[in-house]
């Protein structure tokens, strides 16, 4: 079992973050904010999709001023991303956001993060300090010689969490994103010693759909395992809806959450008699929609078949053109590969 850090437990919109509560999905819109319509036909997307918390860009005031029409349409909790403008972060807390997205020491003057600080604490709408490694302050650039370390990551964001502290605002949360995976593991174990804030993980600029979802499941899966992290993201340069499945097979993996069918296949050999990598997609396709806490096995020969059908609710076990049926480990059915996903998916709804 995975022995979760404990941290404070923070209220986001309807959900929490931290303390107990499960680890939650998110993902960003890629979209112009200022187009409700077209963000809102993409967090419907990603709600589908099984996001629990979407955030989207403030750019300028028009788009700070279109989030409380986009938070009138969607079920999630709404975040709003903001860089260098008090007043984009001031109108977005009256627009109704579930949080807000910045860092404190550079949203303006002392005056100015006073006023966001104080109206937060007022909504009880928590702040993320997000730490990205590409947008290091200068000065820490220079005391650390130009190279963007672990430790300089944690120093800006105790920078950032002590001017929230400062004006007694606790509802925080961080997070501290590289773009590979050493520094941005080194620097969430580093600040998970310091601080009992929850922690938003991820490894930022991961890649493309293939190789971010590669760097994301080491990245992710090495800190989860380790107990940290409240809420993630995996960043792909691809359709934010393509991050949520990775997400969650991320957690599935781990026993962290249960989220739908867990489908789980062998890798086919020599010994395979049926097309089983066709058999096993289109299992994946068929269930995909389906939410029900299952497992299922599709497996290609007698070698590892049986084993895997016992521990499976149900289970495929492959032969020279059938296929045998199998529920807890016993046979229900023998099926000719023809007929065999009909019958098989029957068996899942029956279930």
């Amino acid at each position: 079992m995975i022995k979760r850090r404990k941290t404070k437990k923070i209220k986001v919109g309807n959900l929490y973050i931290g303390g107990n509560a499960p680890v939650l999905v998110q993902s960003m819109t890629n979209t112009d904010t200022r187009d409700v319509r077209k963000t809102v036909a993409q967090i419907r997307a990603l709600e589908k999709a099984g996001c629990e918390m979407a955030r989207v860009a403030v750019p300028d005031m028009a788009a700070a001023k279109a989030l409380g029409k986009i938070k009138k349409q969607i079920k999630i909790p709404l975040v709003a991303d903001i860089h260098f403008s008090a007043d984009l972060a001031l109108e977005a807390l009256n627009q109704g956001v579930d949080k807000l997205r910045i860092n404190p020491g550079n949203i303006g003057s002392e005056e100015k993060i006073q006023m966001v600080v104080a109206a937060a604490k007022k909504k009880k709408i928590p702040i993320r300090i997000g730490i990205n490694g590409g947008s290091l302050e200068k000065d820490l650039l220079k005391k650390y010689k130009n190279k963007v370390t672990a430790g300089a990551m944690v120093e800006s964001a105790m920078r950032h969490i002590r001017i929230l502290e400062k004006y007694n605002f606790k509802d925080i949360l961080v997070s501290l994103k590289a773009s590979d995976i050493e520094r941005t593991v080194e620097a969430y174990r580093l600040l998970s010693q310091k601080v009992n804030y929850p922690l938003h993980i991820g490894v930022t600029e991961a890649g493309t759909a293939f190789r971010g979802t590669v760097m994301s499941s080491i990245g992710l899966g090495i800190l989860l395992y380790e107990g940290i992290g409240d809420t993630l993201r995996v960043s792909l340069t691809a359709d934010p809806v393509a991050e949520i499945p990775v997400a969650w097979e991320i957690l599935k993996s781990l026993g962290l959450r249960k989220r739908g069918i867990t489908v789980i296949s062998c890798p086919t050999c020599g010994r395979t008699e049926i097309d089983l990598e066709g058999l096993a997609k289109k299992v994946e396709q068929a269930v995909a929609g389906i939410d029900k806490d299952m497992h299922i096995a599709v497996m290609g020969c007698v070698v590892n078949g049986p084993g895997e059908a016992r521990e499976a609710d149900l289970a495929i076990i492959g032969g020279k053109g059938v296929g045998l049926i199998t529920r807890k480990g016993e046979i229900i059915k023998k099926v000719s590969e023809r007929k065999l996903l009909r019958e098989f998916i029957e068996e899942v709804k029956k279930y």
